[in-house]
């Protein structure tokens, strides 16, 4: 297995990005502070360049690269926020980038990867891109570039965490969701180094729940299908490396549905005036289904990202409870 990375690992990834990327917010929510008995604040990837925490680690591994590696390009595989964090990243970086994304994949995410200066393929399923993206990669001669099975990647994520800490310093728990597992490993190492008594946990939809599965099995492991109203957590699968840092420094990984996902988007669109894609508000909405046992505060829940999909916004909000 690849070696894990170190708090040193994160303190360089911090050095190389923290000229190119926002210093995210964390504000304070009454309204959800009430709600859970305890404070909350949320940290704001969705105000993130390119909307979402994804180019911190991007930029990090797109940056290691070598003088050859960047002459020949990278190629990636993604449902659409690690695509435009990649695209973005090596625009700035003067490199070309190509991005694999499944035929489903939001049309908006898409839009905005060619934005960036990525060249965008839409074929096949989940699992099909991914095979393609690593066709391409061999064809072309081009890196390829996992979007969380990688220590520069997770490093990357984990320079969120610090600002966590710096932040909050005497939180108590975090909470973040989960796709493949980039950001919470990330996190978890951040938070396990500077705030060892503060407690990590995860989310995932229970329609794409791969961490779950892995750490029942006790090893990575790849779903047969997902659904989710949040692909932006529609990874089929947990990291290898993303597995052991959670097995080690999570404390615990709980399910949210989307009905659940949906009521916790509603709610902080309406009173923190957030807007955040679903993936977005699946630690909002652990933390208000009484998921995660907060025994004291404060609470931190990571707002990932804000790229919804507008044509969606309608059908996502629809239905759910007028918010507290």
């Amino acid at each position: 297995m690849t070696s894990l990375p170190d708090i040193g690992d994160l303190n360089k990834a911090r050095e190389r990005i923290s000229d190119a990327v926002h210093r995210t917010p964390t504000v304070s929510s009454r309204t959800l502070s009430e709600l859970i008995g305890h404070p909350v604040h949320l940290k704001c990837e969705n105000l993130q360049k390119t909307g979402s925490f994804k180019v911190r680690g991007a930029l990090n591994r797109i940056l290691d690269l070598d003088d050859e590696a960047r002459a020949r390009g990278v190629v990636t595989i993604s449902a659409g926020n690690h695509a435009q964090a990649v695209a973005w990243a090596a625009t700035r970086t003067g490199i070309s980038s190509t991005v694999v994304m499944n035929a489903k994949a939001s049309p908006t995410k898409a839009r905005a990867t060619e934005g960036y200066g990525g060249e965008v393929i839409l074929q096949g399923t989940i699992f099909e891109a991914f095979d393609l993206a690593l066709e391409v990669a061999e064809t072309r001669g081009l890196t390829f570039l996992h979007a969380f099975d990688d220590p520069l990647i997770v490093a990357g994520q984990g320079t969120l965490g610090f600002e966590i800490i710096e932040d909050v310093p005497n939180a108590s728990t975090v909470v973040v969701p989960i796709g493949g597992g980039g950001l919470i490993s990330g996190v978890a190492l951040a938070i396990a180094s500077l705030s060892p008594d503060t407690r990590v946990f995860g989310v995932e939809p229970d329609g794409a729940c791969a961490m779950i599965q892995s750490l029942k099995k006790g090893e990575a492991v790849t779903l047969d299908h997902v659904d989710t109203v949040a692909d932006g957590l529609g990874a089929p699968m947990a990291g290898n490396l993303n597995y052991e840092i959670v097995k080690r420094h999570v404390e615990d990984v709980v399910l949210v549905s989307d009905t659940e996902i949906r009521h916790a988007m509603a709610l902080i669109l309406a009173r923190a005036k957030l807007l955040v894609e679903p993936a977005g508000a699946a630690a909002v909405a652990a933390l208000l289904a009484g998921k995660i046992p907060v025994s004291k505060g404060p609470v931190v829940a990571v707002l990932s990202g804000g790229n919804v999909d507008m044509d969606r916004l309608p059908d996502l909000l629809a239905g759910t409870a007028r918010p507290v």
